[in-house]
């Protein structure tokens, strides 16, 4: 990614001393004092445009307060449109001064995935609390980093699965613990989407590219949250490239088969050349599904016996937000932690290692 400065912006003296000590020391000793928190978006690509930066217009408890680009020539279509000030404006290059400005709570990192962990480090150092985007990292050495520097810096640190804040999902969730249908024997995980193009960073290796990175993480964390367990081994894998033309770098297909313990078998598929969006668990005792299980204009199911698991909400990311920002308002634990994250990119890179092996893998 070309980083390109748009200006150099002079610390301001009136934070370097108290104010910013205290930011490092306890961030919730400042924020905790807030209605609302600032939240400075990292990287306006199609997500932050339309999405986050839309639903931050509809939250309650935080709102768009900066942003951070490489891209000179979309700020003032952003200044305009939300209001930002010449002070909350930055790229990624003096990033770090963000550690200078009040007004900034919440850092949010919405760039792509290869990238994750270098400007969620920075984020965290500058004091401000980390809301990264999945999936968390490219591998876990990079997720961790991103949970230490957060702990060092006593700043929260939340994963985006929007999905887990979302109620039909919590429902599901639910019936992990509460076995409502029997014990869990299988569970099936599918999502994708036909894509085209050829270019960007979601066809390059280095950068998160691919089917399973990009969207294998809502199967592998359906699965993990329909059972409520951690797999054991990943049984078999494999990728498939139905255009290799388009796909040089990254996988356009991956299916897989997890394995847990007392026997349950999980079978997860992810796409960019196939649509596809369901969450199937079947029990001893019957059955229960959402069907789309991560679509943005909302997710519903059904069980064996009749049940609609059709409650409705109007932006899934703006309830994920502001669950994030209340959970640092009240100084409580987060919904989704790093840890979640990198328990996804552990399985993430055991499946590319079946596929590239063709065998059992442990986890």
């Amino acid at each position: 990614m070309k980083l390109n400065t748009r200006r150099n912006f002079i610390k301001q003296a009136a934070f370097a001393g108290a104010s910013l000590s205290l930011a490092f020391c306890n961030p919730a000793i400042i924020t905790s004092k807030k209605e609302k928190l600032g939240v400075a978006l990292v990287g306006l690509g199609s997500y932050s445009t339309y999405n986050l930066a839309p639903a931050l217009q509809q939250t309650k408890h935080c709102y768009l307060a900066g942003i951070v680009t490489g891209s000179p020539h979309k700020i003032p279509d952003w200044q305009k449109k939300y209001g930002i000030k010449d002070q909350n404006v930055y790229n990624y290059e003096n990033m770090h001064q963000i550690a200078d400005n009040d007004e900034i709570d919440v850092v949010y990192i919405v760039v792509p995935t290869g990238l994750h962990a270098k400007y969620a480090i920075i984020a965290a150092n500058a004091g401000k609390h980390v809301w990264c985007e999945k999936p968390m990292a490219m591998n876990v050495a990079e997720c961790q980093s991103i949970i230490d520097a957060c702990r060092k810096n006593k700043v929260k640190l939340s994963i985006g699965y929007r999905m887990q804040h979302e109620p039909n999902t919590q429902t599901v969730i639910q019936y992990a613990s509460t076995l409502p249908y029997g014990k869990i024997n299988t569970v099936k995980a599918f999502a994708g989407y036909r894509g085209g193009g050829g270019s960007g960073w979601r066809f390059q290796k280095d950068m998160g590219g691919g089917a399973l990175y990009d969207m294998g993480v809502y199967t592998i964390n359906g699965i993990r949250y329909a059972t409520g367990m951690e797999p054991i081994a990943v049984r078999s894998a494999q990728q498939i490239n139905a255009r290799p033309e388009l796909f040089t770098e990254v996988d356009e297909t991956t299916s897989y088969e997890l394995e847990f313990e007392r026997g349950l078998i999980a079978y997860g598929k992810t796409s960019v050349g196939e649509s596809m969006n369901q969450l199937r668990v079947e029990c001893e005792k019957g059955w229960y599904e959402l069907s789309p299980m991560q679509s943005y204009n909302g997710v519903v199911g059904q069980t064996s016996d009749g049940i609609q698991l059709d409650t409705y909400i109007a932006n899934q990311q703006a309830r994920q937000m502001d669950d994030d920002a209340l959970a640092i308002l009240n100084n409580t634990e987060v919904l989704v932690p790093g840890e979640e994250g990198l328990r996804d990119i552990r399985i993430v890179k055991a499946i590319l290692a079946s596929a590239a092996k063709q065998q059992y893998v442990k986890l």
